[in-house]
């Protein structure tokens, strides 16, 4: 299926399209593109629907540390080693974006038009002439081609290597026309073209005109086209971001409709907390506007008191409608003890649940049964049930090619997460458990869990602060039941990191990223090439033949039933290999905020912090 384009302006794209060898009945052009049909918006949309045009612009936003980052020590986030500033991403802007009430658009935002070839193995983007970065100076095409090539170096974070590997170059047409070049026919590589963050060839130039090397830019100001610059900041504990009074997108003449309703601060402050219950403390405080909570017993008793009886303070629980992904307790592939699945699926039964959620999660949380929880694309999203013909089409010939990577389970229902509910229980479990590790080689005596040689199961699980040690504590005793010696490690955010990018652990939580329509990030997430490089998202380690051609059929799917077949398929072998024990997700997004705040209708598919960065306002703002 093509991508569909509304028909506009195709007279100059002919010449454009004979120039860059390619037929001139292949293109056509629009501000907006969809992977599968139409986009949501036609050309000439005023604005998005989830966002009030006419929200106030002014004020302060404050914000705390988003996740557990307690620091950050450079302002380039496209590099490996170090830790961003909070809010960096202010000042980086991309030729397209996508709307948040659907799936697999993208409207042209640097680029006021997008030609896609008919056979999908290239697409032109046109800059919009009023398109400058902060130093004043238009974006370029040629800004567009160094920003592909750096973030392609070896200088670049590898997930972009691995992200974009499917593009073939950035050609430049003309100052302000760029075509990429795809070394596959793939329905997304279009739209993740238009993704790519853009950056000035200038930005690390020095006094006498030569080029810092750029994985050695750290505190050197980004040359972004954002709405925000750097006002300020305290080494790793703050930063302050000033709306600039010349930002491109609002000196236009007309308001462009896809930044409508979007960024409504003047500043916006983050202030890095050490804890979470620092943090919540100065919230009550009135030292921050709004946050986003992910643990459920602090939502539930911390977030009381005068403030909020009074109605100074609030906190809702906005309805999730996010994929959600997979979370869980990591094996690291690469460490031999995890090598069997076996043994991965033994260490899986010693997770309770039910208990947990019980007695530490007041019932907030629902039970992970999918890599892609509460979406369409789920192996189980309509209830246990073997394979469908279309994933059988995809399963069969893997299974015979590949067998040992192809699980028999993958062929039947989909098998939920051990449950302690009744009439199951932990100890009826526990034995699963110790039977599977029996078949593994696996013994108890002498004290320990022991295999053939007599050495311990034993590994140690990495976490990244304290604030999880309550639940790690309770899985670590059922597995200790086992015979298995866990040792527990926390560290801080950095150092954390550190070790994720070496893959310096033997197990540890992972959250892998939602997304309504996965695609060429799988690659970075589970390909075998990833796995090799450090810092990628294969943590776990995955080299398997089988994932591999699988995402290739996801980043193939030419419409949503393909799409859909492909990610279940890849569900079930993903699942059924028992490479993570699953944890749980929330169907809600848990907000607390002040009483200046406001909002409109959240789209269907947000993230909480970026809602609020983008799309709030406070009241009494000029």
């Amino acid at each position: 299926m093509s991508i569909h384009i509304p028909f506009r302006q195709i007279t100059c794209f002919l010449l454009l399209a004979l120039l860059a060898g390619v037929q001139a009945n292949t293109a056509q052009a629009g501000q907006g593109i969809s992977q599968y049909g139409k986009p949501k918006y036609a050309d000439g949309f005023s604005h998005f629907d989830y966002v009030n045009p006419n929200a106030p612009r002014g004020g302060t936003l404050t914000l705390p540390n988003p996740g557990q980052r307690t620091s950050f020590d450079k302002f380039n986030p496209f590099t490996l080693r170090g830790i961003p500033a909070p809010g960096i991403e202010l000042m980086f802007e991309s030729l397209a974006e996508g709307s948040a009430d659907e799936v697999s658009s993208v409207y042209g935002l640097l680029a006021e038009d997008i030609a896609v070839a008919a056979d999908h193995k290239s697409v032109i983007f046109r800059i919009r002439e009023g398109a400058k970065f902060s130093d004043g100076s238009p974006v370029l095409a040629a800004d567009v081609k160094h920003s592909f090539d750096v973030l392609m170096s070896g200088q670049a974070h590898p997930r972009y290597k691995t992200t974009f590997g499917d593009i073939k170059q950035a050609v430049v047409l003309s100052a302000r026309e760029v075509r990429f070049d795809f070394k596959n026919t793939n329905t997304e590589l279009p739209i993740l073209a238009g993704t790519l963050p853009i950056f000035s060839h200038n930005w690390g130039k020095k006094a006498d005109g030569s080029m810092m090397p750029f994985d050695q830019m750290a505190f050197e100001t980004p040359i972004g086209s954002g709405p925000y610059l750097i006002e300020s900041f305290k080494a790793g504990k703050s930063i302050t971001y000033k709306r600039n009074p010349n930002y491109w997108a609002d000196h236009l003449g007309k308001p462009l409709n896809i930044r409508v309703g979007f960024y409504n601060f003047d500043r916006v402050l983050y202030k890095l907390y050490s804890d979470d219950a620092v943090r919540l403390e100065a919230f009550k405080a009135g030292e921050f506007d709004a946050l986003v909570e992910y643990r459920a017993k602090i939502w539930a008793k911390g977030y009381v008191g005068a403030k909020f009886n009074d109605g100074t303070l609030f906190k809702k629980a906005f309805l999730n409608h996010n994929g959600a992904g997979m979370q869980g307790f990591a094996m690291n592939l690469r460490r031999p003890i995890f090598q069997d699945p076996r043994v991965r699926q033994a260490v899986g039964y010693a997770l309770d649940f039910e208990w947990l959620n019980r007695q530490i999660f007041f019932d907030q949380y629902g039970r992970i049964n999918s890599y892609f929880t509460n979406s369409d694309l789920s192996a189980n999203f309509d209830g246990p049930r073997k394979p469908t013909e279309a994933e059988l089409k995809l399963l069969k010939p893997l299974k015979a090619k590949y067998p040992q990577w192809v699980p028999d389970a993958a062929f039947g229902p989909m098998p939920p997460a051990p449950s302690t509910t009744p009439p199951g229980s932990l100890r009826q479990n526990l034995r699963k458990a110790r039977a599977l590790l029996a078949e593994a080689g696996w013994q108890y005596r002498d004290g320990a869990l022991r295999n053939i040689q007599g050495e311990p199961f034993r590994f140690e699980m990495v976490e990244d602060g304290p604030f999880f040690l309550r639940v790690i504590s309770a899985y670590v005793r059922n597995l200790e039941k086992l015979g298995i010696q866990v040792d527990v490690r926390t560290s801080d955010f950095a150092l954390h990191q550190k070790r994720m990018n070496e893959y310096d652990f033997d197990m540890t939580t992972i959250r892998f990223q939602d997304s309504q329509n996965p695609g060429s990030e799988l690659w970075d997430r589970f390909g075998s090439q990833a796995a090799k490089e450090k810092g990628s998202d294969n943590v776990i380690g995955i080299q398997s033949p089988v994932v591999d051609a699988l995402v290739e059929e996801i980043t193939k799917a030419k419409n949503r039933d393909e799409l859909r077949a492909a990610t279940r398929s890849l569900d079930r072998v993903l699942w059924n290999s028992y490479f993570v024990v699953p944890q749980w997700y929330n169907p809600t997004h848990r907000v607390a905020y002040r009483k200046e705040m406001r909002y409109p209708e959240p789209p269907l598919y947000y993230s909480a912090e970026a809602w609020i960065m983008q799309n709030w306002w406070k009241e009494g703002s000029q």
